[in-house]
């Protein structure tokens, strides 16, 4: 696993790591409105659960632009291997909790 990609150096997938064991890594993520997640890349299958839910845009390492609204109570499922940044555009708070299956 490398940190840096086309000279770019990686950040971690949330701000706090909140509980680990072998099968599962959990994160704690908060952006306020206007503030974005660095660049950051997801080597396990992760879900995500909207604690409290934004208006969210994805922007991926090729620069293609996703819409991500996060509802409250929400829960996503994704794949591994996204290499992307995470923008809250909204006008609320983002909370969620990110559980990678290792």
């Amino acid at each position: 696993m490398t940190n840096v990609i086309d000279g770019t150096q990686l950040g971690p997938v949330g701000q706090e790591i909140v509980y680990e064991n072998d099968r599962v890594r959990v994160w704690h993520i908060r952006l306020e409105p206007g503030e974005r997640q660095p660049l950051h890349r997801h080597d396990h299958p992760y879900l995500v659960v909207a604690i409290e839910g934004a208006k969210n845009v994805v922007q991926t390492v090729d620069g293609t632009r996703i819409d991500a609204d996060e509802p409250t109570g929400g829960v996503v499922y994704r794949d591994p291997g996204a290499v992307h940044m995470l923008t809250n555009v909204g006008d609320t708070t983002y909370l969620a909790r990110l559980v990678e299956l290792k």
